[in-house]
């Protein structure tokens, strides 16, 4: 099991625990409270900053239910966080674009993350033929 250095920024925010037995993602909360007005962009801090594992990043997503709970999107869609962010001082933000009013309350679930190890270094092949089944070449339907 990796053990990760956390720093948290507040103590108004619960500590980080796996989504109830459920997942192996995280639920990272907002650290203050943010009004936004449709249009705005806000990064939205997060309270922790942690010293993640040499070969690790961690991902950070919006939750299902964020954009119907704040009407928030993440503006870069998904976070990627490296060993490299780890002083005392990298709190970690959500970068969020508001497309309704909205408030989030300190303690929002807004957000989650995992850890994943870093891509193996790879090296591309060039062929004409694949040796896959043919799908169609439009996505998991096939259909255009």
């Amino acid at each position: 099991m990796e053990k990760i250095k956390i720093k948290y920024f507040t103590d108004k925010i619960e500590r980080l625990t796996y989504i109830g037995g459920k997942s192996d993602w995280i639920d990272l909360r907002a650290a203050k409270r943010i009004e936004m007005k449709a249009g705005e962009f806000c990064l939205i801090p997060l309270g922790v900053a942690m010293q993640l594992p040499e070969g690790y990043e961690a991902h950070v997503v919006p939750r299902s239910s964020t954009f119907k709970n704040f009407g928030i999107i993440q503006t870069n869609h998904m976070g990627v966080i490296d060993e490299s962010y780890c002083g005392n001082n990298d709190q970690w933000f959500f970068p969020a674009y508001a497309l309704r009013d909205t408030v989030i309350e300190v303690n929002d679930r807004i957000c989650q993350f995992r850890i994943m190890k870093h891509q193996p270094v790879i090296e591309f092949e060039q062929c004409e033929e694949l040796d896959g089944a043919d799908r169609g070449g439009h996505g998991s339907t096939g259909k255009q």
